[in-house]
């Protein structure tokens, strides 16, 4: 008794350690065919770990190896993890084991892969030249994007070619990418490949009729052609087609229409902390698998209450992977807090089908619970929420002083007499300022700049506090009138304030505001560069013309 006591607590302290330092694996794809690559991920939260793939060399060929680190804060909880996604190529057909790996002082679960074996259409010069056609899906769904291989083996040298794939009716065909050359052993034989991928979407339901590959090139041939004048070196394969059968959209599915091999969202930058009147950046990234970008619906801008929310352009990063078409969107949010406290950021979701399980599926984000501080641009008196609630439930008279959070209020009688007495300090000082001001430009400089006709620089409009704002959370727009309203007297436009800076660095960060306005150019990359240039303040031409002395006459004499 006392030992199955003492086993009990072991668990129990080991158990809340596994919860912090969680690993596990997962495949891309339960099934493949044989030459096909498949990507394994490994997730840990274990800190500078990577995982030992030596058990994988036996089945398997690593052909590629990345790592992305995200960090994600949950109810004022911070926590970090690193995914590597690895990609395999089976070395053989059958049911393989993928073994536990081993990530510092974790291990992952085994998994299992189906791997079919290949099956290719051998054609012309007795086996020398065949191509093949191969499918990430034969069943896919309606508007479902399904990844197309087209591989093209030959053991004879080629001069030139091209191999390429027709549309089918009732689907669109777009080819992707450039063509990918490698090598294979089949049958005892080597063979050179070139690979050429597509991406199919099915517009209907029903047997879906894919056309085989076609290949025309030239082979090297030999000198007794070139004498005789043969055509022994034209090489003409033609592929045999493929038959899809399009499944409908099923009733009830979820709205708009996604389907999907898999799709994880995540937080990949959170801030630890805000500040009133300054921006946060807040970035979501969305990994699919198994469509494009452009199938993918808009992802809805979070509603912050209490803050505003600034949303830059989505970057997106689509790629093949095993034959399966994967992109990644990163969306980034330049959150503004109006008051300090704890900002609640509303958690993101998007719904979409499994096509592997054929269910309907929901990727959601938790919600965010940020503290918020005064900022250094916003004024100490920001009254918090707590404040605001324990002044609305306390009574008030009319001639009462009331105690609220260590200060005193104003007894309401003494209000007249202290907006008189302000009436009498503004006329005061208006009257000053306005001797002040006659006095200065009855002065010597004054005159001499009338008498020389030397219009008076206005003061500045905009101050480098308006610029940083701007920078963190105004529209590019709101960029270039500050920006033009720093100089003195304010630029005409974005040509007038290029002309008048004095630095390569901030006439080239204007530039890229110019192009990310009219021209399409990349608007983070443009925001980056003016944060960058001026940093220290904009700094202006200090040639003056003005006092110096003109080559030639005016045309027209004053």
């Amino acid at each position: 008794m006392k030992h199955r006591i003492c086993i009990l607590l072991v668990v129990l302290l080991i158990w809340p350690v596994s919860l912090l330092a969680a690993t596990r694996a997962w495949l891309e794809q339960p099934q493949v065919t044989l030459g096909q690559a498949v990507t394994l991920n490994v997730e840990t939260d274990a800190v500078s770990a990577t995982p030992d793939l030596t058990p994988l060399m036996r089945d398997f060929e690593v052909e590629g190896q990345s790592d992305s680190r995200s960090v994600r804060m949950v109810n004022g909880r911070m926590s970090a993890s690193t995914t590597f996604s690895l990609t395999l190529r089976p070395r053989r057909a059958g049911t393989l084991a993928i073994p536990t790996l081993q990530v510092g002082n974790e291990r992952t679960a085994p998994l299992t892969l189906e791997v079919s074996a290949r099956a290719t259409a051998r054609a012309a010069s007795n086996g020398l030249v065949f191509v093949e056609t191969e499918v990430d899906d034969p069943n896919p769904y309606v508007q479902q994007s399904v990844g197309v291989t087209v591989r093209l083996y030959y053991a004879t040298p080629l001069v030139s070619g091209q191999l390429d794939l027709d549309p089918p009716d009732g689907a669109l065909l777009q080819r992707v990418g450039e063509i990918v050359q490698s090598s294979r052993e089949i049958d005892g034989r080597r063979y050179s490949t070139a690979e050429r991928r597509f991406l199919l979407v099915p517009e209907r339901s029903g047997a879906l009729i894919l056309p085989g590959a076609r290949f025309e090139g030239r082979g090297a041939g030999g000198w007794m052609d070139d004498l005789l004048g043969g055509n022994s070196r034209q090489v003409t394969i033609t592929g045999a087609p493929r038959t899809l059968q399009v499944r409908p959209q099923p009733a009830g599915a979820p709205q708009p229409w996604l389907p999907v091999r898999d799709l994880r969202m995540r937080y990949t930058a959170v801030p630890q902390q805000l500040r009133t009147g300054e921006a946060g950046t807040l970035t979501i990234e969305t990994t699919v698998v198994g469509a494009t970008q452009a199938q993918l619906p808009e992802l809805p801008m979070p509603s912050i209450p209490g803050a505003q929310v600034f949303a830059e352009p989505p970057q997106f990063d689509e790629r093949f992977v095993g034959g399966t078409p994967q992109v990644t969107l990163t969306h980034r949010y330049s959150v503004v807090p109006s008051q300090a406290g704890t900002l609640v950021v509303p958690g993101t979701a998007m719904a979409w089908w499994d096509v592997r399980a054929g269910a309907a599926r929901r990727a959601t984000l938790p919600d965010l619970t940020l503290p918020v501080v005064v900022g250094t641009g916003s004024s100490s008196s920001v009254p918090v929420a707590g404040a605001a609630r324990g002044a609305a439930m306390l009574p008030a008279g009319p001639d009462d002083d009331i105690l609220l959070e260590g200060e005193r209020r104003v007894p309401s009688h003494l209000w007249p007499w202290l907006a008189a007495g302000f009436a009498v300090l503004w006329l005061i000082t208006l009257l000053w300022a306005l001797t002040r001001r006659a006095g200065t430009s009855s002065g010597p400089r004054t005159r001499a700049h009338a008498q020389a006709g030397v219009p008076v620089i206005a003061p500045a409009t905009h101050t480098a506090a308006d610029l940083k704002r701007a920078l963190d959370a105004g529209e590019l727009d709101d960029i270039e009138d500050v920006l033009r309203g720093m100089a003195r007297p304010a630029a005409v436009d974005l040509d007038d304030l290029h002309r008048r800076l004095a630095t390569a660095a901030q006439r080239g960060a204007v530039e890229l505001l110019r192009r990310a306005r009219w021209a399409g150019g990349d608007a983070a990359q443009a925001r980056a560069a003016l944060r960058e240039a001026f940093r220290g303040g904009p700094r202006w031409q200090t040639a003056d013309t003005g006092d110096a002395e003109e080559p030639l006459p005016p045309l027209y004499p004053r």
